[in-house]
Parts: structure tokens; C-alpha cells; sequence
């Protein structure tokens, strides 16, 4: 388990002078030396996470992966996910569930996702995310500036809140990603042969069209983009 308690909250300005001009492993390496038992790796186990997964994994195979087991996920998620885990060897995977008497107040019949996705990333993400980074002083996040929407300012290192929150593959491109697959040897997620081009919660994702954004299959038809668990660590929706 992580030191549950330091003596101060890290200066992301600082670590970003001096590591912010790096990505890939040549930045993960002095992190996870800077946070030795206080960092994690957050992952969807999505359609780019196993280039991300397999550079930790050569790192530092006890490195914590904490993944949001929305209980809304396609079964194709979870089997990759347990396919990467066994591939790459990773000793310290966390699977985040909601709280249950949360859901049961909040979404019995679960379909808060229709009515007000908002609040139903707030339960099954936002909020049991929250909890388990208590612990931590820094985390990995696989979010690139490619993605569009918010995301094309995206720091390599950011703060957030008593955290430093950090994008390795920021100013990675689509088709790094690509040719990082192959040199790898990782296995696709099983949903990009049908057009997932970004993969969350089974009801709330559609294949992309190849000429939009790579998210534009998150959310369709709505005035969304985010499922929340990067706009503020002490935001909610509850």
C-alpha cells in the first residue's frame, strides 16, 4: 500500500521546469524514482492503454494500476484488461467499484447513464477514484493533446489538487501510438476492429467516424466530452 500520510504537497511548477521537456519512459523513470510508493497509473484499459501500460510495466512492474470498474463496461474491456495484466505481468492491479449502497440510492434500476450521465460518471467514476488516490502523491494519466477538446493544452504535468497529475504521452500523435503497438507486440483492444476508436461505458459509446475526433464516440448527441475525473479532484456530482 502507498504511504498513507507526506510531509508536503508536490510542486507540479517546479517538477514540470525540470521534467515538463520530457515524455514517454524518459519521463516516467525520474517519476516513479520522485514518488517511489506514492504513485499510480489510472487506465481504462481502453483502445490506446497498453502503450502506456507496457511502459510502466517495464519500469516497474509493482507500480499500482487503478482502473474504474464502472460495472458498465463492455465485456470486451474487461477481458483485455485481464489479457494486458497477464501479458505485461503487472503485480498490482486495482479494480475501483462503486460504492453499493450508493448505487442502490442513486441509480437501483441503472439507468442513471440516460437520465443524467453527469452524475452517473460521478458515481461510478469520479467518486471512487477520489477515494483510492487519497493515498497518493502523484498519477500517470494516458490523456493526449490529440484528442481535441480540452485536451489540446494538456500539460505533460499538471497540478491537482494535493497531487501532481502526469500525461507522459501528451504531445504523443495517433500514429506514434500506432507504430508503438507494433514495435511492442501489444494486442489491439478487441473493439477497434469495429470502429471504436475511444472505448468507455458500453451505453454511453458508439464507434467513431474515422475523419472525427478520436472521442467523438463518447457521449454522442450530448453536451459532453469528460467524464469529470479531470476537471477537479474534489468534484463529485453528488
Amino acid at each position: 500500500m502507498p504511504e498513507a500520510a507526506h510531509t508536503h504537497e508536490p510542486d507540479a511548477a517546479a517538477l514540470a521546469a525540470r521534467f515538463g521537456h520530457l515524455a514517454g519512459e524518459a519521463l516516467l523513470r525520474p517519476m516513479l524514482d520522485e514518488f517511489r510508493g506514492r504513485i499510480c497509473l489510472v487506465s481504462s484499459f481502453g483502445a490506446e492503454a497498453a502503450v502506456l501500460l507496457h511502459m510502466v510495466a517495464g519500469l516497474d512492474r509493482d507500480t499500482p494500476v487503478l482502473f474504474l470498474d464502472t460495472q458498465k463496461h463492455f465485456p470486451e474491456t474487461l477481458a483485455y484488461r485481464d489479457t494486458l495484466v497477464a501479458q505485461l505481468g503487472l503485480n498490482d492491479v486495482r479494480s475501483l467499484a462503486p460504492d453499493a449502497d450508493a448505487v442502490k440510492a442513486r441509480d437501483p434500476d441503472g439507468t442513471l447513464w440516460s437520465r443524467n450521465p453527469d452524475a452517473c460518471c460521478a458515481l461510478r467514476k469520479v467518486v471512487p477514484l477520489n477515494r483510492a488516490l487519497s493515498g497518493f502523491s502523484a498519477w500517470i494519466s494516458g490523456r493526449k493533446r490529440f484528442h481535441g477538446g480540452e485536451r489540446r493544452a494538456l500539460p505533460v504535468i499538471e497540478p491537482d489538487g494535493p497531487r501532481v497529475k502526469l500525461n507522459p504521452l501528451a504531445t504523443w500523435s495517433s500514429e506514434q501510438i500506432g507504430c508503438e503497438f507494433e514495435t511492442r507486440g501489444l494486442p489491439p483492444h478487441p473493439l477497434t476492429a469495429q470502429g471504436y476508436r475511444s472505448i468507455g461505458c458500453a451505453p454511453c459509446t458508439v464507434p467513431g467516424a474515422p475523419a472525427a475526433d478520436p472521442r467523438a464516440g463518447r457521449w454522442a448527441g450530448l453536451d459532453k466530452t469528460e467524464c469529470g475525473i479531470h476537471e477537479s479532484w474534489m468534484s463529485s456530482g453528488l
